[in-house]
């Protein structure tokens, strides 16, 4: 409650503060195109990489989500989480944090044309505005601001292990004071995964050798809409609202045969349906006011986000003595477990978030702020046994109000040293029910998070920052769910109600040259983390199943990464070339000691790198060409990676100016399709998974637009602009 009335306090006082001598400066409007000749694709900041996209031939064909994969430091892991040098990350839209995770957060970025891009920021040293988190990902779409009726429409056909379609129509219609953008698209797709896990147990010697293929057909309308009305020149009051709809489906085969001691035991055949409907609604109603001329910035949000899944898992589960089974005759035998859970998972959230941006003091900028966010969580569950003709009820609850303050502020020296300081408090309280087994939980804590940020310019070609940042991760919502639920590849999954935040501490040295190319060393370490276990159980036919759940793991893990990066433009700025290399170093040593895990994974050593090019007007025929190539090797914590990954793709665009057409070509990971092969070592045994997608094909799209193609520009602050510092 104090927290609580200090952010109303902090709320009514920068009101006050912000509504100072109005000023008669207006916002100037630049072409998109001209900026974007000035930036280079790739700028390396103290505390971020901006990849700036606007206006890059990269974006042809593509949907945001394949920017984020191409964008430096970034990567995808088998479960579809982003991650940025190897590290969860929170992803924002337009400073805003995103309500989505995982595959839902896939989902909404594939519906968002790439075109609407203007810049990706990979954050991975925070400033104190940001939640209390580890990296972050700001994606800025673009903020079209010249009068009359503008847009765009986007139709594309993707032909991989199956043809998928998407569409999109933008529109921006600005006249004199009001702005209106609606964007709005269509998904149908059928994405194809295989799998085969190797799983072998310590104490029993029992072995589980798995295959699994899943189908899964997701449609998937969407819009958003931005209302933004100029009270005066300094004043802006407006309204987002953003809808997503998931009507998705998946079919999946599993195959498992048992050992025991290297001796057959029996073989197993699940088949799992699985449909849900998704319904996602954010609102945000917002007032700025942005004094340009003084570089004062208030932003006021409040916000409502709203998103339900309702549907089912149908799980059918046959046996057999025989090591090998004709597909065709698994039909002909009785299944021995059939289960049906029904689900209607309900997420409310609300907040208001308050952020004041001030001069103060000579070359000082203070930002302070402060938000308060409720959340209240239900999933129920209908577990059937249409065999032995039972049934369970469970229903899970999950509420907690997070309170935060914090303040940054930040200062340059004569003109060579930039400095920012932070801290930021947070105070959550919380509460979990189930009421199987009639669990419980109710907690409370308050973290101060720390950073720091120095800069310093010996010239204009030669820089060398320091950062360090204190990082708070919270188990999601779902994590704590206890109930079980059968995944695609024959195993279960089960939340964990006594996860613990997670703690950790990065400090990241910088060296710039010639503000082309770029050094970077960063050391992180925690003693407290939680990832992936398993355990075997027995089932109701006296037959053992494999669970896997997050769970709470101690020990001290440091990690070191050396990162290189250049961006290169040649031939008059119509070659650009980015080229970025990685060597990471994990010391698992003291945590897998502690844990009774295997030494095999106690310091583990690779290499990571991605280059992307883009070449506009080839042959002054308004032909752009782009490439973008990756090599990563995904490990985390107890999870080791076995093999590189390859990614690569390829397209070429022609642009017809006078008709606003262009028409795209892409060949995305012809040459070798995606796949990860990983070893998850834990206290009972090892379990190595294989996973293969179909992140393969040709897709071909056009893009009709039509009116003047103008954006306005971006209203952040100096600080922000010239160091990357702030928001």
């Amino acid at each position: 409650m104090k927290l609580l009335l200090s952010s109303l306090g902090l709320l009514s006082t920068t009101l006050l503060l912000a509504q100072s001598t109005q000023d008669t400066i207006k916002s100037k409007e630049i072409e998109a195109v001209t900026v974007i000749a000035k930036k280079p694709t790739v700028q390396s900041k103290a505390d971020r990489t901006v990849f700036n996209v606007e206006n890059s031939s990269i974006l042809a064909g593509n949907t945001t989500w394949d920017i984020v994969r191409m964008t430096p430091l970034v990567s995808i892991d088998n479960n579809d989480n982003v991650r940025a040098e190897g590290e969860s990350v929170t992803v924002y839209i337009n400073d805003r944090k995103s309500v989505f995770t995982g595959k839902e957060l896939k989902e909404y970025l594939k519906t968002i044309p790439a075109d609407n891009l203007m810049k990706i920021e990979v954050i991975t040293s925070p400033s104190s505005r940001y939640e209390a988190t580890g990296a972050v990902i700001n994606i800025v779409l673009k903020k079209r601001d010249d009068e009359g009726l503008k847009g765009s429409i986007s139709l594309t056909n993707t032909q991989n292990t199956k043809n998928n379609q998407y569409g999109s129509l933008n529109l921006n219609y600005h006249k004199k004071n009001f702005t209106q953008t609606f964007t709005g698209s269509y998904n149908d797709n059928v994405f194809i995964s295989k799998s085969s896990n190797d799983y072998s147990y310590y104490a029993n010697k029992n072995r589980q050798l798995i295959d699994s293929e899943t189908a899964y057909k997701n449609k998937n309308p969407s819009f958003s809409s931005t209302s933004e009305f100029e009270l005066n020149e300094k004043n802006n009051i407006g309204l987002v609202l953003e809808y997503f709809r998931g009507d998705n489906s998946s079919d999946s085969d599993s195959y498992t045969r048992f050992y025991d001691d290297n001796t057959f035991k029996y073989f197993n055949y699940q088949n799992t349906l699985g449909k849900n409907l998704n319904n996602t609604l954010g609102t945000n109603l917002f007032y700025k006011y942005y004094d340009k001329e003084k570089n004062k910035i208030l932003d006021i949000n409040f916000g409502l986000n709203y998103d339900s899944s309702e549907g089912y898992t149908d799980r059918i589960l046959k046996t057999a003595n025989s090591s090998y089974v004709k597909p065709e005759d698994w039909e002909n035998k009785p299944a021995i477990e059939r289960t049906l859970i029904d689900n209607n998972t309900q997420n409310r959230n609300y907040y208001v978030k308050v952020d004041y941006t001030t001069p103060l003091g000579k070359g000082g900028t203070l930002e302070v702020g402060g938000k308060a966010n409720f959340n209240n969580n239900v999933i129920p569950n209908n577990y059937q046994n249409l065999i032995k003709n039972t049934r369970l009820n469970s229903d899970f609850h999950y509420s907690d109000n997070i309170n935060s303050l914090y303040f940054t502020y930040s200062k340059t020296f004569f003109e060579k040293l930039e400095t920012r300081v932070g801290l930021r408090y947070e105070h959550i309280n919380y509460k979990i029910r189930e009421n199987v087994g009639n669990q419980g939980r109710k907690d409370s804590y308050g973290t101060f998070l720390p950073n720091l940020l120095v800069k310093y310019a010996f010239s204009p070609n030669y820089d060398l920052s320091l950062t360090y940042n204190h990082n708070l991760w919270r188990p999601w919502y779902s994590e704590f769910n206890p109930f079980e639920v059968p995944n695609n590849n024959g195993i279960f999954y089960r939340g964990n109600m006594e996860l613990l935040p997670n703690p950790s501490d990065r400090v990241v040295l910088k060296f710039g040259l010639f503000k082309k190319y770029f050094i970077s060393a960063r050391y992180m370490f925690t003693d407290q983390d939680y990832w992936e276990n398993y355990a075997q159980e027995t089932d109701v036919n006296g037959n053992l199943k494999t669970i896997v759940f997050p769970d709470n793991f101690k020990g001290k893990v440091e990690k070191f990464y050396l990162f290189a990066n250049t961006n290169q433009n040649l031939f008059k700025n119509k070659l650009n070339v980015n080229f970025g290399i990685g060597w990471y170093y994990i010391d698992n040593s003291d945590f897998n000691r502690r844990n009774n895990l295997s030494q095999e994974n106690n310091y583990i050593s690779y290499i990571g790198g991605s280059t992307n090019f883009s070449y506009t007007n080839l042959f002054n025929k308004n032909i752009n060409l782009s490439a973008w190539m990756s090599v990563d090797n995904q490990n985390n914590g107890n999870s080791v990676a076995n093999k590189y990954n390859y990614f690569h793709n390829f397209s070429v665009t022609k642009i017809f100016p006078g008709a606003q057409i262009e028409t795209s070509l892409q060949f995305m990971n012809i040459f070798k399709r995606p796949s990860m092969t990983t070893t998850t070592y834990s206290q009972i045994g090892t379990f190595k998974n294989f996973n293969r997608w179909d992140w393969y094909g040709v897709s071909l799209t056009f893009v009709k637009r039509f009116g003047n193609q103008k954006v306005k520009e971006n209203t952040k602050t100096d600080v922000e602009k010239n160091s990357g510092g702030g928001k």
